[in-house]
């Protein structure tokens, strides 16, 4: 075989005998090669789907109402040229029902195969001249067809077909006259590069560069046991086996063997590929350390020669695993590519691709795909060497150096986790130094306008909103919001939900009550609930590291290496930001006080131990609502407490004095009266969540769940034990910084149980409090159909939704009104805000790429753009 092999050359030529099967690739381009009448579309279909068939005959009759209207020939095969194209680009098998005896007219069908990278076969059935002649005389449409033309297809047909495999054609089925048509049978074959039927577990080993000695310790600490794990894993080499290392021989050795028998997978390398052209007796140059494997084969036998020849010959580019969730390679492959069978393909997989530059070493400059990869697989390759595996956009280069003093490094998957061995000596000087710091990490981890711009569907694992729309003209509003006023991205993993309000009360005098919350999740089939105090501030998340280190290692921020974070003076350690992901300080130095303390309070309950984790992402109420609020409060509501103040004693002093000289003024002057009692409860009201602040002198935090740490998402974490950990971490605080939630759990079921939370619902208002939120004390919770039920309905109270709906809000005449409020959007925006909030806790604990997790994030944030009563 020639050394594109198994990508692009599956099958040369078939003359296929009575009753053979024709092998035909899942993914490829099908034509159909023959005369006008030879039964090519009966063919067709009865051995292909109808979706898979594009006939010219029928395009024709796109363009021009008439299947046989010659003139609109070249319109027909431009539609069809598209449509095959659009299918191709979908990973759609395709095949083409025209008659394809020019060779100009396979030329362009060979080029639109190459263009999206897949096999080109042929089917051709050369039936004779009578049988093509009696069979349009048969169909009124063609009776008048002149015997000259089904001619000239034959003659056409028979001079192509020596010339179809040189043409381009990786596989040529000929079947020859009508028996052989009609006995043929069409077997599907996976391309040899679809493995996705193995799920694994696998350890993937970077390149070995011939450092046999690294390879079997490395496999030792992998659990293999002579080539074989116990546990059946699976090892995936991704190439470079051999060169400049001591014995590359002890590799080709161990490597083939284990492939050999089943327990390893293997891509080829450059490395490989080049030394297989040796061996072929091509002319090669004995550079880049093929020289020293050629010398170390010296020493072995012929026969081995010829197996590792073999072995090279047969390893394909790139293998798809576990379900298309894995992509191994040499060199890397952006997603495009994934699955394809081509020399493009072959060649990317080998080499990767370049800028076309070359650097101070005369080395070419490598073009950064990685950086570009939006990919749902998980690609691995090595070829470039890099002091560090490190993931970048989902990719991971596992080249570590070994040879060249570095270490050999092994992905175990699909836990993710990395495992290496060191060099036991520098066998081989690099061109160029290995770089001091791996390329990509989070500071090559960018988000681009394309991840987030236009309309959008997000992904999520929720049933109920596993598609969440995102409209256009939202994400330009979150856009807008994103770049001119949030926090740095890096530091923006999550943004909380909007809250679904209860039910409206009808409950004299309540617009709100918390009878219809309990109602609500009894009727969805939750038993127990907690009813957690409402602080009087504002929703905040804290992202909280341990320390600056940790904040620059797994987000990326504060500079690339540790002697620039210590020049900037050490980074940040997280951050503090609100429902909107905007900065509560205008300064990182009171952010950086209020992460100190919360910090210390974790590390005194010891949960960064317990939870396992370097940081915490904190769902929490940031007091007083003055922090984020101060310009509305002194530009809107504060006018209205100046009205209180001065308007209504002014009114009030007037119209007393004209009911005392006798004019009849009392109907005015008692609803003048109601309107001043109203306004003084307003602006107690809204007092209540402003107070003065010195620094972090009565500043407040009231945390109430903990979403995330370090590789899990606690969101479905019951409540009860995500408020006894809340509860230590408030405890362990010694700066009076962190305030406890209040809290009571109701059983649904249970009148006095309930009638207990209705209680405390008047106790906790009554007294001047916000209200409530109910949340079921599973946390995540599905209805009876598999849907995302409510996670919290706030309730809030009587006097505090006078800030809301105005002073006046709680006259009868004014509740009437505002019981018709609208809620069904509302419900509906909050539980798509949560499942993508979900979504984006569980991509960021699965350690998926930052544009992944933002894809969420930024969701969360564009819904809040549509146009939704903002007092509910």
């Amino acid at each position: 075989m020639s050394e594109t092999t198994k990508d692009t050359a599956e099958d040369t030529t078939v003359d296929t005998p009575k009753g053979r099967t024709l092998p035909v690739t899942d993914l490829s381009l099908v034509v159909l090669v023959g005369a006008s009448g030879s039964g090519k579309s009966t063919f067709a279909r009865r051995h292909f789907k109808p979706t898979e068939i594009i006939s010219s005959d029928f395009c024709r009759g796109l363009v021009s109402d008439d299947e046989n209207d010659q003139s609109a020939t070249k319109d027909a095969f431009d539609v069809l040229h598209y449509i095959a194209g659009k299918r191709l680009e979908a990973g759609r098998r395709t095949v083409v029902d025209a008659t394809s005896v020019q060779q100009e007219s396979r030329r362009q069908l060979i080029e639109l195969a190459r263009k999206h990278d897949v096999l080109p076969i042929a089917i051709v059935l050369d039936v004779p001249e009578q049988v093509c002649a009696e069979r349009n005389a048969a169909r009124t449409d063609r009776a008048d067809m002149p015997r000259r033309v089904i001619q000239r297809h034959i003659r056409e047909l028979r001079r192509g077909l020596r010339s179809l495999e040189r043409e381009g054609f990786r596989k040529v089925h000929i079947l020859r006259g009508v028996e052989d048509v009609e006995n043929a049978t069409i077997v599907t074959e996976k391309r040899f590069n679809d493995l996705t039927h193995l799920t694994g577990p696998f350890d993937i080993i970077g390149d070995i560069h011939g450092c046999a000695s690294e390879l079997e310790s490395l496999l030792g600490t992998l659990g293999y046991v002579d080539g074989v794990h116990p546990e059946g894993r699976t090892a995936v080499f991704v190439g470079d086996l051999v060169d400049r290392g001591p014995d590359s021989p002890g590799v080709l050795r161990r490597v083939m063997s284990m492939v050999g028998s089943g327990n390893a997978l293997c891509v080829p390398g450059n490395h490989e590929n080049k030394y297989g052209r040796y061996l072929k007796g091509r002319g090669v140059q004995h550079t880049h350390g093929l020289a020293e494997t050629i010398e170390q084969m010296e020493g072995e036998s012929d026969e081995f020669k010829q197996q590792v020849r073999e072995f090279i010959d047969g390893l394909v580019s790139h293998y798809v695993l576990d379900g298309g969730r894995l992509v191994v390679c040499h060199a890397g492959l952006p997603e495009k590519y994934h699955g394809r069978t081509s020399g493009r393909v072959r060649s990317h997989a080998l080499y990767g691709d370049t800028t076309g530059e070359t650097d101070e070493f005369g080395l070419p400059v490598r073009y950064p795909w990685a950086e570009d990869y939006r990919g749902r697989a998980a690609v691995v390759y090595g070829h470039t060497p890099v002091p560090q595996a490190t993931w970048l956009n989902n990719t991971i280069c596992l080249d570590t150096g070994a040879v060249f003093g570095g270490k050999l490094t092994a992905l175990r998957w699909p836990e993710r986790e990395l495992v290496d061995v060191p060099a036991e000596k520098v066998w081989y000087e690099p061109a160029k130094p290995l770089a001091t710091e791996a390329p990509g990490g989070h500071e090559g981890r960018p988000l681009d306008l394309a991840d987030v711009h236009g309309r959008r569907i997000v992904e999520t694992r929720y049933e109920g909103q596993a598609r969440v729309s995102i409209r256009e003209e939202n994400a330009a509003a979150a856009l807008e919001v994103m770049s001119r006023f949030a926090i740095d991205p890096r530091l923006l993993p999550y943004l909380p939900p909007t809250m679904a309000p209860t039910a409206t009360s009808h409950i004299e005098g309540y617009l709100e009550h918390p009878a219809e919350a309990f109602k609500q999740y009894q009727e969805d089939g939750v038993a127990r609930v907690v009813c957690e105090e409402k602080h009087m501030g504002s929703r905040a998340v804290a992202l909280v590291c341990r320390d600056a280190d940790a904040a620059r290692e797994h987000f990326g921020v504060g500079g690339t290496s540790r002697s620039s974070a210590a020049e900037s003076g050490g980074g940040p350690t997280g951050a503090l930001y609100t429902r909107t992901g905007r900065p509560f300080f205008d300064d990182g130095a009171r952010t950086e006080l209020v992460l100190g303390r919360v910090r210390e309070a974790v590390t005194a309950a010891g949960l960064w131990a317990e939870l396992d984790t370097d940081w915490m992402l904190l769902d929490a109420e940031l007091m007083p609502w003055s922090l984020k609020a101060s310009g509305l409060l002194r530009t809107q509501y504060a006018a209205v407490g100046a009205a209180s103040g001065a308007v209504f004693p002014g009114a009030l002093a007037a119209l007393e004095g004209t009911a005392a000289r006798g004019v009849d003024v009392g109907a005015l002057l008692g609803r003048q009266r109601e309107r001043a009692a109203d306004a003084a409860a307003f602006t107690d009201a809204y007092r209540r969540y402003c107070w003065p602040t010195d620094g972090l002198d009565g500043v407040r935090l009231a945390p109430f769940q903990i979403l995330a740490v370090q590789g899990r998402s606690l969101a479905a974490l019951p409540h009860d034990e995500q408020l006894a950990l809340i509860d230590r971490l408030v405890e362990h605080d010694g700066s009076g910084l962190l305030q406890t939630t209040r809290r009571l759990f109701v059983d649904t079921g249970d009148e006095e149980s309930v009638r207990a939370g209705v209680d405390w619902w008047l106790e906790m208002t009554g007294r001047g409090g916000e209200g409530m939120v109910v949340k079921p004390v599973e946390a995540v919770v599905r209805d009876a159909a598999g849907r995302l039920v409510q996670p919290g309905i706030k309730c809030r109270g009587r006097e505090y939704l006078r800030i809301i709906y105005g002073p006046e809000y709680t006259r009868p005449e004014n509740l009437d009104r505002l019981r018709g409020r609208f809620l069904n959007h509302k419900r509906s925006l909050a539980l798509r805000e949560y499942a993508l909030g979900l979504e984006a806790l569980d991509r960021l604990a699965e350690g998926e790429p930052l544009w992944r997790v933002h894809e969420a994030v930024f969701g969360v944030l564009a819904l809040e753009s549509e146009p939704v009563d903002p007092r509910l």
